[in-house]
């Protein structure tokens, strides 16, 4: 578990960043090379390379040099850790919120006094 949870960590540091996310949110729909995943961002090109080299430490990004073209791609499996704490945080605050919703119904001074 704790190295998961190193993973998690650097996954969430490398999401916290909103140059990031749009890098992410661009891959999702495709690889892109360096180049294309730089042209709308307002920074330098190496700026940009800073940025992958983040997201690719954390595995969210797997790059490929094929001649003097950089590949980025996504990473589904990586995001998959990241959906499965996220999902298991919301299953228990659900079952949390249920028990709650049953005690307050059992307990509704009003439910033996209706018709």
């Amino acid at each position: 578990m704790l190295n998961q949870s190193s993973s998690l960590d650097q996954m969430f540091q490398a999401l916290s960043d909103p140059t990031r996310r749009a890098m992410v949110e661009r891959l999702s729909r495709g690889p892109a090379s360096v180049s294309e995943l730089a042209q709308p961002m307002a920074m330098s090109l190496p700026a940009v390379v800073q940025h992958l080299q983040v997201l690719e430490a954390s595995g969210l990004v797997k790059t490929e040099k094929v001649g003097r073209v950089r590949t980025c791609r996504l990473d589904t499996g990586a995001l998959q850790l990241a959906e499965q704490w996220i999902n298991d945080r919301r299953t228990g605050w659900e079952r949390r919120l249920d028990r709650l919703g049953d005690y307050l119904a059992d307990t509704d001074p009003d439910k033996g006094s209706k018709p």
